[in-house]
């Protein structure tokens, strides 16, 4: 075993190396053509794709941190109820982080009003924080769908511009107008790189919130199962 696994390293380390040139490389490439493409409505894409990433950076961040341990949450809530310790359920909650704790919180809470308010309590947080999880997204599609359109702007602009060159010119010669359609249509590439980018974020955002929101419907059920077999509304 021991004689096939320097092999493998060695490949995996030159596959590493190469994987990591072709990268930088390309890398290269990229910012060389993006300077190639005129400062002003470079500097506007540029701007939609940092912003677009800080949203979608803050939102993967507050999502990660907002996916508890429904199971073990559960359990504890079960065992609190067992011995019909609501507050203790409540605690429970209340110190774990997530949106799915702060809807059960207010489950729990109305707890002596029986189930129907117990419900309500939960479907009116959930709502509340359901908001709370889509928080940001309408700027993260703001920015996939205004990056493209600054892109085609500036190539449109730059046609303009070339097409006035030829008319100042006279006659179509090649080299005076090439360079100008090949900066327009930079503009386009790096908006459309810019959605892509964007777009691929916000997809996982949203299957996330998704999850989370699957989850908090799911506990929330089971809560008030977990509230009938331990007769905790008669309590």
């Amino acid at each position: 075993m021991r004689k096939y696994l320097v092999p493998v390293l060695v490949m995996g380390l030159v596959t590493f190396v190469t994987n990591a040139s072709y990268a930088a490389s390309s890398f290269q490439v990229l910012k060389e053509k993006f300077i190639e493409g005129g400062w002003f409505f470079m500097s506007f894409v540029l701007v939609a794709l940092i912003l677009g990433l800080a949203f979608c950076l803050e939102r993967i961040i507050t999502l990660n941190i907002a996916s508890a341990n429904t199971g073990k949450l559960l359990q504890s809530i079960d065992d609190n109820l067992k011995t019909g310790n609501v507050k203790g359920a409540m605690e429970v909650c209340k110190s774990t982080q997530g949106p799915t704790a702060s809807v059960l919180y207010e489950g729990l809470k109305r707890s002596g009003e029986g189930p129907v308010a117990v419900e309500k309590a939960i479907v009116s947080y959930g709502a509340v924080q359901m908001g709370l999880l889509e928080r940001g997204l309408v700027w993260i599609s703001l920015f996939i769908s205004i990056a493209p359109m600054l892109g085609f702007m500036g190539t449109v602009i730059g046609m303009i511009q070339a097409f006035d060159t030829i008319e100042a010119a006279g006659e179509i010669r090649a080299g005076d107008v090439a360079g100008g359609i090949k900066v327009a249509l930079l503009t386009t590439v790096f908006g459309l790189i810019t959605a892509i980018i964007l777009q691929i974020f916000y997809n996982y955002i949203v299957s996330k919130v998704d999850g989370i929101v699957t989850k908090m419907e799911e506990s929330s059920i089971a809560l008030i199962d977990l509230m009938v077999a331990n007769n905790t509304f008669k309590k």
